[in-house]
């Protein structure tokens, strides 16, 4: 899910230097949508692996 949303982000880099600017917006809309997810799995994940007593 990371590599999709560093994918966006490249799209909508590449859009804005070419002027694009509704595709730039949407696409680093969704590339920000798709990191707070990846990142809110992460935190749940981890949490849930400290409350199992595993060692990282």
């Amino acid at each position: 899910m990371l590599g999709w949303a560093l994918t966006f982000l490249v799209i909508a880099l590449i859009a804005a230097v070419f002027g694009f600017g509704g595709i730039a917006s949407a696409s680093a809309g969704i590339a920000q949508v798709l990191f707070f997810i990846f990142l809110v799995l992460f935190v749940v994940a981890m949490v849930a692996r400290a409350l199992r007593g595993r060692t990282p």
